[in-house]
């Protein structure tokens, strides 16, 4: 360390080390657009640190000479730019998190990308940040980026902003352009409730303003920027917030210990408080409060510990643990605010899982109620959210979980949604509120259920979902096979494609959206007649295997069989009596599956049925029917029958 702690760590190591574990630590990012100086200006807060070891400044020199774009002079912006692909095309494009440290604080820095298409790395790094550094090129003043920067920064709850105008240097260090750019900027940042706002003239390659008053800009009688890092007071608000500990871990490493750990999210707790277990409500005292250095007296939010309960109730991952007197709310329904990450559209009605804490559900997202326009702030009208996108939508749950709107704690607040399929995160989320109408809806219970009605009609309820591209052969295949069962005496209906877009799904289109709306809802009454103890037929392309992976998490196990009814493009395309193909090819019909619509086959479906033109849809019925039979769908009436007194 160069600064003056750098003696006493020569002097009295042990001292100097126990002055560096109680500085403060302020957490921050910069972010703006392309160019702005982002990666340049962490560089040069590393270096005026003297954070730069001698042999990271000798590779810093000889890249500043091959990939550089300061000539022979030093580019700062390639301490940060690590990935080869940034320093080729000189931009950021991951978030580079980097750790440096003053006399006064310590300090991690997120450097996010500029670019539109890395939105969602911009989102990452703001999550967990206390403080926001908005860089503008003096050049170019308030750009669309720095516009959806500053609304995300409000939208995750950094209150505290540093307008940073950069590259004063290219505009003569001009107190009439830094003017009207603080201006034009305090102007938006009114309208989305970002009040606390610092101002600085600098260059991040010259260094002015960095660590030290610049005398290029007299006219300037503010802080420097580090000057400003070093004494913003950062109110950390889940200190004072109430207590609350998402469990990752139920610790038993015997049979005399079972503790519950995790990092508190909020509040404090001392041994002897009271609390809830979220969301069964159970409530028992805090025994004692772990740590691998001992016991604690007492532990704040941000601390990783073991709490221990008097009582031995159920607790698990996932639950969380609340200060009895003023627990967080339990609810399965919420608006929420999303930012959508993914390439790939979100879409009403399909199901995704939802993380939130340690807890992992699934969720479905309704059509979003507005999005947000970033430049204007108007809400417009959609049906969907494309990437980068920020829109308010209303979330429905499988369970319920516990939570506090992210305005009170950003981190029982936030969640991320996943595909369910690829794993990969495709928002990121904030709730509102839960909402009301899900305390009016109850289940109502009845006596006669699907195991009565089933056994009244002598057979196992199931659903035989048929899948597979235009005119494969799906409706002709269900036709046969509903009829041989109907000959035998056993209760069935034909969900078929084209018959409920007369009725049930006539206001639907062919758009992404739509199908996975079309799918949602026969699934849902295909769940109701097998309920009623029924053989259910469903004939649809049913593209996506995320809807129909839907139909099949909302029957109990066994009762879904996905069959794929499989024939090659050019052979269903032979056989499409209605020329729909051919409208499809010519332009003159949209979103048709296989040609400008994608179908998703299915990767391992209960049934596999060629349906290329060597086996006949009569053989291919009779092979379902064994099929049911060899999985005991079919049981013999004789065996289910009620009994007689």
């Amino acid at each position: 360390m160069a600064h003056a702690t750098g003696e006493l760590a020569a002097a009295d190591i042990e001292g100097y080390l126990a002055a560096h574990e109680h500085k403060s630590m302020l957490r921050f990012i910069t972010c703006g657009s392309v160019d702005d100086g982002k990666s340049t200006l962490i560089g040069r807060l590393l270096y005026d640190a003297k954070l730069v070891f001698s042999d990271h400044l000798a590779a810093l020199e000889a890249d500043s000479r091959r990939v550089g774009t300061q000539g022979d002079g030093l580019d700062f912006a390639l301490l940060v730019d690590g990935l080869a692909a940034e320093r080729e095309q000189g931009i950021t494009i991951d978030v580079a998190y980097r750790f440096f440290s003053t006399e006064r604080r310590k300090f991690i820095v997120a450097d996010t990308p500029g670019h539109e298409q890395y939105t969602r790395n911009m989102v990452t790094g703001a999550s967990t940040a206390d403080l926001a550094v908005i860089l503008i090129d003096a050049r170019k003043g308030v750009l669309t980026q720095t516009r959806r920067h500053s609304y995300l920064v409000g939208l995750l709850g950094i209150r505290h902003v540093v307008l940073a105008v950069n590259k004063l240097d290219l505009v003569g260090y001009s107190q009439e352009v830094f003017d009207r750019i603080e201006a034009d900027y305090r102007a938006f940042a009114a309208r989305i409730g970002l009040t606390d706002i610092v101002a600085i003239p600098l260059s991040a390659l010259a260094g002015d303003n960095i660590t030290t008053p610049s005398s290029h800009t007299p006219w300037y009688g503010g802080p420097t920027l580090v000057g400003h890092l070093e004494t913003v007071q950062v109110d950390d608000d889940t200190a004072t917030a109430p207590f609350r500990l998402p469990v990752q871990w139920v610790n038993r490493p015997n049979l005399d210990f079972r503790g519950f750990s995790g990092q508190i999210a909020g509040g404090t707790v001392r041994p002897g408080d009271r609390l809830r277990v979220l969301p069964s409500g159970q409530e028992s005292t805090v025994g004692r409060i772990v740590t691998a250095d001992g016991d604690l007296p007492e532990a704040v939010a941000g601390q990783s510990v073991t709490v221990t309960l008097a009582d031995e109730i159920d607790v698990s991952r996932g639950d969380v643990l609340a200060a009895a007197g003023d627990p967080a709310a339990v609810a399965d329904q919420f608006e929420c605010h999303l930012v959508w990450m993914a390439d790939e559209p979100m879409l009403p009605g399909r199901p995704y899982l939802l993380k939130i804490g340690a807890r992992t559900v699934n969720a479905t997202v309704a059509q979003p109620k507005y999005k947000v326009n970033v430049n204007t702030l108007e809400h417009t009208a959609a049906r969907t959210l494309d990437l980068n996108e920020i829109g308010v939508c209303n979330l429905n749950l499988d369970r319920a979980v516990p939570f506090d709107p992210y305005t009170a704690n950003r981190h029982t607040g936030g969640f991320i949604l996943i595909d369910r399929y690829t794993q990969a995160t495709v928002a990121a989320g904030l709730l509102h509120f839960a909402l009301r109408r899900a305390d009016n809806v109850h289940w109502q219970a009845v006596e006669v259920d699907k195991t009565a009605r089933a056994r009244h009609k002598g057979q196992r309820p199931a659903l035989l979902w048929f899948t597979g591209l235009s005119g494969a052969g799906k409706s002709t295949i269900a036709n046969l096979v509903e009829k041989k069962l109907h000959d035998q005496g056993y209760h069935t209906y034909l969900l078929d494609g084209d018959n409920v877009r007369h009725g049930l799904n006539r206001d639907l289109g062919f758009t992404d959206a739509d199908r996975v709306e079309n799918i949602r809802r026969v699934a849902e009454v295909a769940k109701l007649m097998v309920d009623a103890g029924i053989i259910v037929l469903a004939s649809f392309i049913s593209p996506f295997r995320a809807e129909r992976q839907l139909a099949r998490d909302l029957l109990d196990d066994g009762e879904f069989l996905e069959i794929h009814v499989d024939a090659p493009l050019h052979v269903a395309e032979t056989r499409d009596r209605k020329g729909l193909y051919a409208k499809a090819r010519a332009g003159q019909l949209t979103n048709f599956t296989g040609i400008d619509s994608p179908y998703e086959p299915p990767t391992h479906p209960d049934l596999h049925l060629d349906a290329s033109g060597t086996t006949t849809p009569q053989a291919n019925a009779d092979t379902v029917i064994d099929h049911l039979h060899h999985t005991g769908i079919l049981t013999p009436p004789e065996l289910t029958s009620p009994e007689t007194p």
